[in-house]
């Protein structure tokens, strides 16, 4: 085609045409090729896709076995896991009921081993056997509802008495033969009390391990059963018994050679008793901690029966005690030497001797506060003082002048040594320097106390010492309550006794003399009850019926009576009923603000009496001055004073020199006795001040009243004192 020539426009779209042919045909070609190569995948795929189906077809098929082949297996599991459970079930139950079963058959060996004739307590199966009945019982008793629950619980119960039979019979023969062996033994050994009690308690020690672990047993059970419980009180009952037998006479015996030694002696019969029973406690307990693990009130029962022996030997001797001193110090040696100091340190090992030494203490301080009201009614209250007890202020003066007498002997003694060591000098080896002996500031002189003769114990008014000596007995030997009660009834008396005194020196003395010595000892009585940390008050009680007789009297007056029926409100029973009922009163006794109101009454009393003694006539003269003033100010007649006759200015003169002259004279006396009787002069100062203020508010008024009512000439006749010379008259006596 190449060769070919082109020479139409035929030609050439001829060729144009081939051309275009032969290049698709070139072109199409490749695709072909392609096509029947994709074809072929296509038929490879195809071929693929159908063995993929056949393999599905074939894997559901398996699939379906399969599914059928595990549901048969899983039944077949199920089914053998219901026989395995059935089977374990089975197995269970058969075991329970051997387990149940097992208990019952054990009845059998059990009631062999115990009606063995060998078997003893002391044996080493003869604890497991009992353990194995406990759990046995305790089993049975847990299911009721078990056939023949009843019978098998009988028989093991059956059982189990002849266990504790067996215990029982062994502990009550072992405790019983050593009180046999004890008992046999040498009566001299037996009657030597320290070798009896120790014989006692070491052969009792010495059997201890013999019979301990069984009542261990027994103790560990008794919170499991009662019939531990009464086997254990059985066990105590039998050692205490025994113990009883052993100890009774022994400490009988002992009490008794105790009160033939100290038969006067109280307080060492009281302390030699209270330690042999302190010791007879402890010992006891001791010896039963030995035995037993678990406490019992027997054992404090028995002690107390022990220790009563003593108390009703005791007693007898308490109630013929009269000295107020001996009951005193037996109170002290139980309260504080017994209970505080030996049985609240240990009131696990005696708390029966507790009991019984506070029964004692109740009995001494029963006895101890009658004789107290006894010695207040007679010694103190019903005190007949002698003529020496009443020698104030004789027996002052002469104290006083004792004491300046060995005062003046003091002082020449120390002037004598002064002297005769002045010339003495001690040469410091050290150095040049001289150090005399009498230099004041090396050797320096003991002060010397001074105390008032009054102040002196041996010189108080025997009541108030006796008083004050029986309240420092009972302080720390009662209670507080009773102690308040006592030492009202003693204060009364002693204030009583001090009253009556007084009376009696006015009577041989001065009124003075009586005041002071009743202010004097009233300021010792307030000043000696201060450190007694207690109240004394007490209260009281009292039934006022005043009101019931007053309803009573009303009721039955006649006109009342026609009321006594009427049903209404105004009926004279009703209104006794109601108005008529009595009334409960309290009120407090206090015995410290009787002493203060006392004194307080002695103190003014004193104060009126040197009033009226140093200026009792200026005062009646300033009295008739108020009346004559007085009348005029209530409309009666005025009268002048410088006309009244008794106002005269020479009486007046009269009046106040008298009065000047008492003061200058009787003054110094005053306060001498003061002084003497008081011994301190701030207290001398408090008392004497109102007297003092007494005499000055006195001449000021009258001066105030001469120079209203009178001339000056009039007072200078009168002569009235200033109340400078007041003063100075009353501090230069002073």
């Amino acid at each position: 085609m190449e060769n070919e020539k082109i020479e139409t426009a035929q030609q050439f779209f001829s060729c144009f045409s081939k051309i275009q042919t032969q290049m698709d045909q070139d072109e199409g070609t490749k695709y072909r090729e392609l096509r029947g190569y994709l074809y072929g995948f296509q038929e490879q795929c195809n071929a693929i896709l159908n063995d993929v189906n056949t393999a599905l077809l074939h894997l559901e098929s398996l699939q379906k076995q399969y599914l059928f082949v595990s549901t048969k297996t899983g039944t077949l599991h199920e089914a053998c896991e219901q026989l395995l459970r059935e089977q374990s079930e089975l197995v269970d139950l058969a075991e329970n009921i051997q387990q149940k079963l097992s208990y019952f058959n054990e009845l059998e060996n059990i009631n062999t081993k115990l009606n063995s004739p060998t078997l003893s307590v002391n044996s080493e199966g003869f604890i497991p056997t009992l353990a194995k009945l406990d759990d046995c019982i305790t089993y049975v008793s847990s299911h009721p509802g078990f056939r023949d629950y009843p019978v098998y619980l009988a028989k093991f119960k059956h059982c189990l008495s002849k266990a504790m039979y067996l215990m029982k019979t062994y502990t009550v023969n072992t405790l019983q033969n050593l009180s046999i062996q004890l008992t046999k033994r040498d009566p001299s050994v037996i009657s030597n009390t320290d070798n009896a009690f120790t014989l006692f308690y070491v052969k009792f020690r010495a059997a201890a391990p013999k019979v301990r672990s069984l009542i261990e047993q027994i103790e560990q059970r008794t919170d499991k059963s009662p019939e531990y419980q009464q086997l254990l009180s059985e066990v105590h009952q039998c050692y205490l018994d025994q113990r009883a037998f052993l100890l009774g006479p022994s400490i009988a015996s002992t009490i008794v050679d105790l009160t033939s030694q100290s038969n006067k002696d109280h307080c060492a019969l009281v302390r030699s008793g209270c330690a042999f029973l302190v010791h007879v406690c402890q010992d006891e307990h001791r010896l039963y901690n030995e035995f037993f693990t678990k406490p019992t009130t027997k054992l404090d029962e028995l002690l107390v029966k022990l220790c009563t022996l003593w108390y009703d030997v005791f007693r007898p001797l308490i109630i013929h005690v009269n000295h107020l001193e001996t009951l005193a110090e037996l109170c002290g040696i139980l309260k504080n030497e017994m209970l505080e100091d030996h049985a609240q340190n240990n009131m696990e090992q005696l708390g029966a001797f507790s009991t019984v030494a506070k029964q004692m203490l109740e009995d001494v301080q029963e006895r101890l506060m009658y004789r107290t009201h006894i010695y207040i009614q007679t010694d103190i209250l019903g005190y007949k003082p002698a003529a020496g007890d009443l020698a104030y202020p004789d027996k002052l003066e002469m104290m006083e002048q004792i004491a300046q007498s060995l005062k003046d002997e003091q002082k020449k003694l120390h002037a004598a040594a002064d002297s005769s060591l002045a010339e003495v000098q001690l040469e410091d080896p050290d150095s040049e320097n001289v150090i005399k002996s009498g230099n004041p500031d090396v050797l320096k002189s003991r002060p010397q106390s001074s105390i008032s003769p009054a102040d002196l114990h041996g010189m108080w008014y025997p009541t108030v010492r006796r008083t004050l000596v029986c309240l420092s007995k009972l302080y720390r030997c009662i209670d507080r309550m009773v102690f308040q009660g006592l030492s009202q009834e003693a204060l009364f008396a002693c204030i009583q006794s001090l009253l009556g005194a007084a009376d009696l020196i006015t009577k041989n003395k001065t009124l003075t003399d009586g005041q002071l010595f009743l202010i004097k000892h009233l300021l010792i009585l307030r000043e000696q009850i201060a450190p007694f940390h207690t109240d004394f008050a007490i209260k009281e009680v009292s039934l006022d019926l005043k009101k019931t007789r007053d309803a009573a009297f009303k009721m039955l007056n006649p006109r009342s009576v026609p009321r006594l029926f009427r049903l209404s409100s105004n009926n004279s029973i009703l209104e006794f009923l109601l108005e008529g009922s009595p009334e409960i009163k309290e009120h407090y006794l206090d015995s410290k603000k009787e002493v203060d109101r006392n004194l307080k009454s002695a103190c003014e009393k004193f104060i009126q009496y040197q009033t009226k003694l140093f200026v009792g006539h200026l005062e009646e003269f300033m009295t008739k001055v108020s009346a004559l003033k007085a009348m005029g100010h209530q409309g009666g007649p005025k009268y002048s004073l410088a006309q009244q006759p008794w106002a005269q200015p020479a009486k007046i003169n009269d009046l106040v020199a008298s009065t000047y002259k008492t003061i200058k004279g009787k003054l110094p006396v005053t306060l001498r006795s003061l002084s003497l009787y008081l011994y301190n002069k701030d207290t001398e100062f408090v008392l004497f001040k109102p007297v003092r203020s007494n005499i000055q508010q006195t001449f000021q008024k009258l001066q105030g009243v001469l120079q209203e009512d009178f001339s000056g000439e009039d007072l200078q006749i009168i002569a009235c004192p200033s109340m400078d010379q007041v003063n100075l008259l009353l501090s230069a006596s002073n």
